[in-house]
């Protein structure tokens, strides 16, 4: 047995696939299932904005959201009406921060050659990252076709990082969009992003049924730089409780956090609203 997959036996970890990989070195800290190949929802998003920005498109020229871009597979929602014209910048914006899948989908097909040249990049994008156990059929990560693995999205990650735009994007915690001739303000998917005692330098969220809750961060803890890629977590609160013990297991605590969640009852349903470590001033954390 591997020390990071000993480490990571040692960590609870609900998510179903883990990697934590120093930054810099490579070096493996925490590892589980890690080689195995599953949907990753949104996750995709990093890719799309890489093959993007990629082409050097004039980021201020405008784009309008099209009936094309509407998801017709999960229908998902988005608060970006058909009709709206934004800049390309605040598409790839909407599409990476708010993780909204017709903005995704309207950066692909506006791309330089449209949707087919689009996926040629994603392709070439994909073999030139040495991504090998990776497929990415659409760009918003709503087919569950779309697929990979911890150790390749860990490449990914590494990848997307080197881009300004994506680190600055990813970490806005909000931001205020004109819509329409209306300010629409929009979060972060991530609520971890611009939480207290977190050094965040790139994140992306994803979720469908199939791929179950995601997430890709670089963090700082303790001095330590890592990217961790959490897959497959059965709810927001379990893919939160893990990123607080991989957290606290970079800066060397031998306390993990316990799963004390609070629920809010609404008229339909129960809903997570937060997580709270224990013995600690709590800060509540939004799924």
């Amino acid at each position: 047995m591997s020390l990071s997959t000993a480490a990571a036996l040692a960590v609870p970890l609900g998510s179903q696939s883990v990697l934590v990989v120093e930054d810099g070195t490579g070096k493996i800290l925490l590892e589980k299932n890690s080689t195995a190949v599953v949907p990753i929802a949104s996750l995709t998003k990093l890719m799309t904005a890489m093959v993007v920005l990629d082409a050097k498109p004039n980021m201020n020229a405008p784009i309008s959201i099209d009936e094309k871009d509407v998801d017709m597979l999960k229908h998902s929602t988005s608060r970006v009406p058909v009709g709206t014209t934004l800049s390309r910048h605040d598409a790839l914006q909407l599409a990476l921060m708010s993780s909204d899948n017709r903005a995704a989908a309207s950066l692909a097909r506006t791309y330089p050659g449209g949707i087919t040249a689009f996926a040629v990049a994603v392709n070439a994008k994909i073999k030139a990252l040495g991504m090998t156990q990776t497929v990415m059929e659409e760009p918003t990560g709503l087919s569950p076709n779309n697929k990979s693995t911890a150790t390749d999205l860990i490449k990914m990650a590494t990848a997307a990082s080197a881009y300004p735009d994506i680190r600055r994007i990813t970490t806005d915690s909000s931001d205020t969009i004109n819509i329409n001739g209306r300010e629409v303000e929009y979060h972060n998917s991530n609520r971890l992003v611009g939480a207290k005692g977190w050094e965040i330098g790139l994140s992306k969220t994803g979720y469908t049924l199939e791929a179950g809750r995601c997430l890709i961060m670089r963090i700082k803890s303790a001095g330590k730089n890592a990217t961790l890629v959490l897959l497959n977590a059965r709810a927001s609160s379990a893919r939160v409780l893990d990123a607080l013990n991989i957290r606290r297991f970079l800066a060397g605590g031998s306390e993990t956090a316990q799963p004390k969640v609070l629920l809010a009852s609404t008229r339909h349903h129960r809903r997570v609203i937060a997580i709270l470590k224990p013995n600690r001033h709590h800060r509540r954390v939004a799924p």
